[in-house]
């Protein structure tokens, strides 16, 4: 772990430019996976116990590591935040669009024609029912907590980000219960409020709160560039959460990925597929509308990531906890991680397709003209 933080903290990058242990973030996530693996085998016994730390269907120790990676980005809002999307609102309409009127019914569409059809001899009408609705749950719950973290690994505008985030919050509220009920077919289906309203609070709340009180703190003592400064010192914290989450998530399924690996491969092609296919639908649109990249790239990941919790809680109260549908919503929370750090490396390699902008959140937002690629 020592030797993770050295790594992480030796050099600070250029403006915009990542470090050398964040260009190599990929294999040490590729790494972490391996070990959580591993260790899920060898001791599994601790990750059960890990397992049940957890409130509302929400992982006391997963949310820690959470807040370890988010809390730098909370620094960087300003109490006004939203004053920044009202002049530009066309980014939080962007994201809305994907999340509410693509992305549930492409993730329908992909699971009825892999598992109704291309998977057909390989899976039982109920085990394919079960795996597709698990897939839907997870296309009806857009991502609350991490997309933080991918935002912040492409330098995203952490005013905009929150408010994309806390819209697409409240709209979740009202929107998932008839969305997920029709592409389901089923007529009670019943919101988990106690894990909806947990983990906005968790991975929302209370992180954005610190963020703001140190904040200001900062700035009352020291100046507004402290919390540049403090937030730099914080990089390697949140490198290592990251490492750490990966590794218990695939701890958590250690047993699960070598018992069943051909399920879990033929849910994963399909998520693959979703996950690639609505960042290129995003992000593309954002193009197009010239969005500046620091709103572009979190518009377009929100959209790529998922309300794991919710999308599980659901998914155990409806099937069962050894559901195929229960299963999916779990291959669901495994290939996220790779997935949106593979799409984060893309994003940073493209950002000169954008027009670029001040992410400095001490002066009012400037936008400079730059030539598309």
């Amino acid at each position: 772990m020592k030797q993770l933080v050295a790594a992480a903290t030796r050099r600070k990058p250029r403006s915009g430019v990542l470090g050398t242990f964040e260009r190599f973030l990929t294999a040490w996530v590729a790494l972490a996976i391996l070990t959580g693996i591993g260790l899920g085998l060898i001791v599994p016994g601790v990750f059960a116990h890990v397992a049940e730390l957890e409130v509302a269907s929400v992982n006391l120790v997963v949310a820690v590591l959470i807040w370890l990676m988010i809390y730098p980005m909370m620094l960087k809002v300003e109490p006004d935040c939203l004053s920044d999307v009202r002049r530009r609102p066309r980014g939080l309409i962007l994201t809305l669009s994907i999340n509410w009127l693509v992305k549930p019914f492409t993730m329908a569409g992909l699971a009825y024609l892999f598992f109704r059809f291309v998977y057909a001899d390989f899976v039982t009408t109920g085990e394919a029912d079960e795996y597709i609705a698990g897939m839907i749950l997870l296309g009806v719950a857009p991502c609350t907590a991490m997309v933080f973290v991918w935002s912040q690994l492409t330098n995203g505008n952490p005013n905009y980000t929150l408010a994309q985030v806390s819209i697409n919050d409240l709209i979740l509220v009202f929107a998932f219960a008839p969305i997920a009920g029709l592409l389901l077919g089923v007529t009670d289906l019943v919101v988990p409020w106690s894990t909806l309203i947990t983990s906005v609070a968790i991975f929302v709340v209370i992180p954005l709160v610190a963020g703001l009180a140190t904040r200001s703190s900062l700035i009352r003592k020291n100046g507004p560039e402290a919390v540049d400064v403090f937030a730099g010192r914080l990089k390697a914290t949140s490198i290592v959460g990251l490492l750490l989450t990966v590794v218990l998530l695939f701890g958590f399924q250690a047993e699960t990925i070598i018992e069943q690996p051909a399920s879990v491969l033929m849910i994963a092609i399909p998520l693959l597929i979703q996950g690639y296919g609505i960042f290129a639908i995003g992000y593309a649109s954002a193009r197009a509308l010239r969005l500046p990249f620091d709103v572009a790239a979190p518009a377009a990941m929100i959209g790529t990531s998922n309300f794991f919790e919710l999308a599980v809680a659901v998914a155990v109260s409806l099937y069962g906890l050894g559901s195929g549908a229960a299963l999916a919503t779990v291959v669901g929370v495994l290939i996220e991680v790779p997935v949106m750090l593979s799409l984060v490396s893309f994003a940073n390699r493209t950002k000169g397709w954008f027009p670029s902008l001040s992410t400095d959140t001490n002066r009012p937002p400037v936008v400079e003209t730059t030539k598309s690629a």
